[in-house]
C-alpha cells in the first residue's frame, strides 16, 4: 500500500504495519500521548500514594509499565547498532549506553524479574516522563534519517505495536485495581445462528508483503480445513448463565483435570463459582453483576462474556456439546465470513489451540516474545475494546496461560 493511500485510513489502522516514516512518526507520538493519558487516568486514584499498588501475579506496577515502554523503544532503536538489519538483527548484540544510567536495572525484563518490580525503587513519575520524552525525541530523530524499507523500519514498527500492547496492559491494570476510567465496554450483540464454513485450504501466517510481522506469524503455510460450524459472535451472558444454572462450576466431568484443579484453587481464594469480577450471577433471574473498572454493573444478556479463563471456556463448551475453535478455523472465518455476520474485535477470544511455532519458525530479535510461550500457553485471537485499532489484525496471535482470567477475554464455540 502506498503511503498516500495509507494516510487516508489514518494512523490507527491495521494497515500501519506497512506505514512509512511520516506516518510512523505521527503514530509513535500518538502512542506516547495515549500512554501518558492512561497513566493520568490511573493517577487520579494512585498519585496520592505515589502510584503504589498491591503486588499482583497478572500485572506490573504502573510506573514500571510506563518506564518499560521508553526502555523498550530505546533498547531496540537508539541503543541497537544492528537496527537497520530488522528481523535479522542479533537481539543479544552489545548495546550502546542508555540515556539514563539505571534504565536497564529499572525496566529490563531480564534484569528485573516480575516479583522485584514492587521493591526496586523505581524513578518517580516526573523522572519517568523525562526519560520517555528523551527517548522518544531520539527515536523520531533516527526515524527521520531511516530509509523507507521494511527492514530499516522494523524496530520502529515493533516499538509502536509494543507501546500499544502495554497501553492495553495499563487499561487491564485499571480493571484489576478497580479504578474508574472512561472506557466504553462492549454492548449487547444481536445473537445470530452459527455459520457454516465450507471445506477449503487456508494460508496460515502473515505474508511478507504485509510489511511488519511478529515472529510467531511468519512462515506462511497451507492447511486443509474440513467444513466446520462456528458461532457468529462470542458467547453471551444469557448463554453462560445457563451453564451456571446447570451446576457447571460443580461438575468435575465438565472440566479438564487441570482445569478442575485450577477451579478448586480459585474456590479457596475468591469463591470460584463465576467468571472473575462477577459479584452476582442469578440462577433464577439470570442477572449478572460484574465489576467494570470498580463499578458493579448489570450485564445485559446479549453482552459478550468477559474475564473468563480458558478452563472456563472449555468447560462451557463441554457442557454445551461444542468445542473451542482451532485458531486456523477462527482466522479462516474472520477473513471469509464477516459479511455473513461473523463479529469480532470486542473481546479477545480463546481458541482450542496450544501456542506452537508455525513450521519453519525462526525467532525474531525479541526472543522473549514468543518462544517462552510455546507448549504451555493457549492461543487467543481477535482483539478487545481496549485494543488500539491498528493492533486489530486477524492474523495476530496472542498467547496466555489457560488460567488467565484478568484479560478482556471471552470465547466462541464450534460444533463438535
Amino acid at each position: 500500500m502506498q503511503e498516500s493511500t495509507l494516510a487516508s485510513t489514518g494512523i490507527d489502522s491495521p494497515d500501519m504495519r506497512r506505514a512509512g516514516r511520516e506516518l510512523l512518526s505521527v503514530a509513535l507520538m500518538d502512542a506516547r500521548n495515549h500512554s501518558l493519558h492512561l497513566i493520568g487516568l490511573l493517577g487520579v486514584a494512585l498519585e496520592p500514594g505515589g502510584y503504589a499498588v498491591p503486588q499482583e501475579l497478572d500485572t506490573s506496577p504502573p510506573l514500571w509499565e510506563l518506564g518499560h515502554i521508553g526502555w523498550f523503544q530505546e533498547w531496540w532503536i537508539a541503543r541497537n547498532t544492528q537496527r537497520l538489519r530488522g528481523p535479522l538483527a542479533d537481539g543479544c548484540a552489545p548495546r550502546l549506553p542508555p540515556v539514563l544510567a539505571q534504565a536497564d536495572a529499572c525496566w529490563s525484563d531480564d534484569q528485573l524479574p516480575h516479583a522485584a518490580r514492587w521493591q526496586s525503587g523505581l524513578p518517580d513519575l516526573v523522572q519517568t516522563r523525562d526519560y520517555l520524552l528523551a527517548t522518544l525525541e531520539t527515536t523520531l530523530e533516527l526515524l527521520e534519517k531511516t530509509e523507507e524499507s521494511d527492514a530499516a523500519l522494523y524496530f520502529f514498527r515493533l516499538a509502536l505495536f509494543h507501546e500499544d500492547m502495554r497501553g492495553e496492559e495499563l487499561i487491564t491494570l485499571a480493571q484489576t485495581l478497580g479504578i474508574a476510567v472512561p472506557i466504553e465496554v462492549p454492548g449487547p450483540m444481536a445473537l445470530r445462528e452459527p455459520l457454516r464454513v465450507n471445506t477449503g485450504q487456508w494460508l496460515l501466517g502473515s505474508p511478507t508483503q504485509a510489511g511488519f510481522q511478529f515472529d510467531n506469524e511468519c512462515a506462511v503455510h497451507a492447511i486443509d480445513v474440513p467444513e466446520f460450524d462456528i458461532d457468529a459472535q462470542p458467547v453471551a451472558w444469557s448463554q453462560f448463565v445457563e451453564f451456571v444454572d446447570d451446576g457447571g462450576y460443580d461438575r468435575p466431568e465438565l472440566w479438564h483435570i487441570d482445569g478442575w484443579s485450577w477451579l478448586q484453587q480459585q474456590a479457596a481464594g475468591n469463591g470460584g463459582r463465576a467468571p472473575r469480577y462477577v459479584d452476582q450471577i442469578g440462577v433464577a433471574s439470570g442477572a449478572v453483576m460484574q465489576r467494570r473498572f470498580g463499578v458493579a454493573r448489570r450485564m445485559l444478556g446479549g453482552q459478550p462474556v468477559l474475564h473468563v479463563s480458558w478452563w472456563e471456556a472449555d468447560a462451557w463448551c463441554r457442557w454445551a456439546g461444542r468445542r473451542l475453535p482451532a485458531e486456523v478455523e477462527w482466522e479462516m472465518a474472520a477473513h471469509n465470513a464477516p459479511r455473513r455476520g461473523f463479529r469480532w474485535g470486542e473481546v479477545w477470544e480463546w481458541t482450542g489451540s496450544t501456542a506452537r511455532p508455525y513450521p519453519g519458525f525462526v525467532a525474531g530479535p525479541w526472543r522473549n516474545y514468543s518462544e517462552p510461550c510455546f507448549g504451555s500457553h493457549k492461543v487467543l485471537r481477535g482483539a478487545s475494546f481496549a485494543t488500539r485499532e491498528r493492533m486489530k489484525n486477524a492474523k495476530f496471535r496472542r498467547f496466555a496461560l489457560p488460567g488467565a482470567d484478568h484479560l478482556f477475554a471471552g470465547f466462541r464455540s464450534c460444533a463438535v
